[in-house]
Formats: C-alpha cells, sequence, structure tokens
C-alpha cells in the first residue's frame, strides 16, 4: 500500500492498535517507518507576514509534536506537552497557580513532589494539605476559602493506596477547583483520568512509557483548549522542554507499552502473591491481592493492576541486608523497565521526606519498591527467596 504526501492518516481501533498507528507513524514526505528526527534549533521563515507552524524549537518542533500528539491520543485529552523530565511536567502543571492559592494533595505522594512542595512552591505562596485521599471526609475537611487545586496519585508510590478518581473529580468541580493526577503507576493502557473528570494527567515518562531506563522525559495531557493553551505558554515561558532525541526515543518506547505491561502486570500478581505467603514478609501492598484495601475501587476505574509491588520485611537492618544479596534487579531509583527494579523508598523516591512524617504515612524503613521487569518469573521468585532467607 502506497502513501502520498497528502495521505492523512487518522488513528483508529483499539488502545494496542493505536500504539503503534498514532497518526505520525509513517512519515507524509519519504514514507519512513519512524518519526524524522528534526535536529534543528530553529527554522527558516519564507515569508515574514505568514506565521510558520515552528519557528524555534523551544516553542515546537515536529518531532516532539508528534510525541505530544501521540500522548493526547492515548489519554483521551486535547493536548500533550512534552517536558524534560517528570517533575518538569508536574512543576509546570503547579506553574497553573498563583500566589496566595492552596491545594489539597495526596498524602503518600511522590518524594519530589512532596519536595516541590514543601521547598520551592510554599516559598512561592502556594500551600498545601496532604490529606488521605481515600477518606472523602478528610479531602472535603481540607477545602479552603483559597484552595485551586486537588492533585492525586492512584495508587500511590510507594503504598499503592488507592483513591476514587470520579469521586475526587465530581467533589472538584462542585467548588470549581483544578484536578492534576499522577497516572505514572499505571499508564493510560490502565488508567485514562481525564475519561472520569480529571482536568491534568501528568507522567514520569522515564518509567513505564519510556520503558527502557534510557530517557528521562515528562508527559503532561489536558482536557481541555483552554487548559492547553495555559500550558502551552508555560511551558514555551519556562523552556523545559524534552530534546528531540529523548523524543523519538520515547516514541519508540510507548510502542511497546502493552506488550511490556502485560508480561510484567502477570509477573508482579504472581510476586504479589508468593510474598504474601512469606513468613519474612509482614505486608504487601499489590492492588491485585483480594486483601488489597478499596481493591474494588481500583478495579472500577482501571483495567488493570501494575507491575509495581510494595513490601515490609519489618526493619531497616533486613531491608538492607535483602539489598544487598539481590543478583536480579537493578537496585536502584525508578520503576518501569524492562530491567526488574528493586528500590528503597526511605532512603531514595522519599528521602526527602523527614523521617516522623515518612512513617505517619506508612513508609517505613523496612518497606522496599519493586518493579517488576520483564525477566522469568521463577527467576525473579527464586532470588528473592535466596536474598530473604540469606
Amino acid at each position: 500500500m502506497s502513501h502520498s504526501p497528502n495521505d492523512k492518516r487518522k488513528p483508529h481501533g483499539k488502545f494496542a492498535t493505536k500504539l503503534i498507528h498514532f497518526g505520525a507513524e509513517i512519515d507524509e514526505v519519504t514514507g519512513a517507518s519512524s518519526v524524522p528526527l528534526y535536529q534543528a534549533s530553529t527554522f527558516h521563515q519564507a515569508d515574514l507576514e505568514v506565521s510558520p507552524e515552528y519557528d524555534y524549537t523551544r516553542s515546537g518542533n515536529p518531532t516532539r509534536q508528534a510525541l505530544e500528539d501521540y500522548i493526547a491520543l492515548l489519554e483521551g485529552g486535547t493536548r500533550g506537552f512534552a517536558f524534560a523530565s517528570g517533575m518538569a511536567a508536574i512543576s509546570s502543571a503547579f506553574m497553573l497557580l498563583s500566589q496566595g492559592d492552596h491545594v489539597i494533595v495526596t498524602e503518600d505522594v511522590y518524594g519530589g513532589t512532596y519536595r516541590l512542595l514543601t521547598t520551592i512552591m510554599n516559598r512561592m505562596g502556594v500551600e498545601s494539605t496532604f490529606v488521605d485521599m481515600t477518606d472523602m471526609a478528610q479531602v472535603r475537611a481540607a477545602l479552603r476559602s483559597n484552595t485551586k487545586a486537588v492533585f492525586l496519585e492512584t495508587p500511590s508510590n510507594p503504598t499503592l493506596k488507592i483513591t476514587d478518581i470520579a469521586e475526587v473529580a465530581a467533589f472538584a468541580k462542585e467548588h470549581d477547583l483544578l484536578t492534576m493526577l499522577d497516572n505514572t503507576f499505571m499508564t493510560p493502557y490502565h488508567q485514562r483520568p481525564i475519561e472520569l473528570g480529571i482536568d491534568i494527567v501528568l507522567h514520569s515518562a522515564t518509567k513505564f512509557l519510556g520503558g527502557h531506563s534510557d530517557v528521562l522525559a515528562g508527559l503532561a495531557v489536558v482536557a481541555n483548549d483552554s487548559l492547553g493553551r495555559r500550558m502551552k505558554q508555560i511551558q514555551n515561558g519556562l523552556g523545559n522542554v524534552l530534546g528531540i532525541q529523548d523524543s523519538w526515543l520515547l516514541i519508540r518506547g510507548m510502542k511497546t507499552l502493552k506488550a511490556r505491561m502485560e508480561v510484567s502486570e502477570k509477573s508482579a500478581q504472581r510476586l504479589a502473591q508468593w510474598l504474601s505467603e512469606q513468613p519474612d514478609v509482614e505486608v504487601v501492598y499489590y492492588p491485585g491481592l483480594p486483601n488489597h484495601p478499596r481493591r474494588e475501587i481500583h478495579e472500577k476505574q482501571s483495567l488493570g493492576y501494575g507491575a509495581v509491588v510494595s513490601f515490609d520485611v519489618g526493619s531497616g537492618e533486613k531491608a538492607k541486608k535483602m539489598l544487598s544479596k539481590v543478583r536480579i534487579p537493578l537496585v536502584a531509583v525508578s520503576l518501569g523497565a524492562v530491567e526488574s527494579i528493586l528500590s528503597y523508598p526511605a532512603m531514595m523516591s522519599h528521602a526527602a521526606m523527614p523521617k516522623e512524617v515518612r512513617l505517619q504515612r506508612g513508609i517505613t524503613d523496612g518497606l522496599v519498591r519493586y518493579s517488576v521487569g520483564l525477566e522469568d518469573i521463577e527467576d525473579i521468585i527464586e532470588d528473592l527467596e535466596q536474598a530473604l532467607r540469606g
């Protein structure tokens, strides 16, 4: 089948099909099977009286635009934005707020988001209240006259608490509040918050979307054109855009999202069940376990349980001993890759949280987070067994 330069390919079909056929998968000029890398900082303007689509890469670039359209399609939003990191995306979303504003936040939020709110945004005059969002009474009690936004993370990082997205979105609309949700763990394959009433969906695309531990990136998707215009102004003004090479790498990684997530999730379910049967493990956090709190809420709003399993071995000493003995996973910051990654939140993702705050949120010294990769699950279990017993 040949494609002329004017053959506009419109994305259609189910999610797996859209991952491959997202509208820019074939170059309209050459027929190339990959989005071209427009490795250019600026663009010639043939007519000064006519504004070109692209003039300077900070403001727009065809390769980055293909990625931004791609994530908007997958999330069901009106416009996407690609940033230099997940925190760059989250920071940019918070730039929609102004001095004197207040935001309600999931209490066991990612440590980087906590650090942003408590050490930077507070200096800008934006206040935060952290609440257990599994309890709507706490959410409602946190509402102030100057509250302008709600920030959700579900499942939360790292204890995988489940927030009812539609319930919080309805509360926010009732009070004219902006809603932002970090969808890194679930990805649009499993969870599409815009369809449940959320205004802005955010990703650390470094994780499952990129999938190969080789790109640092953040993505944001907005639910309407008005927010899109405001986010574009912020992205262009701050200049924290994703580079062209990384945009291309992320597009390549996203094409295999469904295949990778299915394998990793299947293994994660098996691992969570095995861990729950081990005497050396005190608690296992995984939405796919029958006893996981609010599992029914998660199943109502998500199509799967994800590939992250957190578990508590009882003490920091035991956790560190286990981390020193594992052979298969990377012991590292991050998650969502083809290789399994075992993290220690107390000293990694949530090191920015004061210890007393961290403990209040259930992020104990014995808690570890396992992001299950594509290795054989029997090998993963055998490795963990020797590390726990050793």
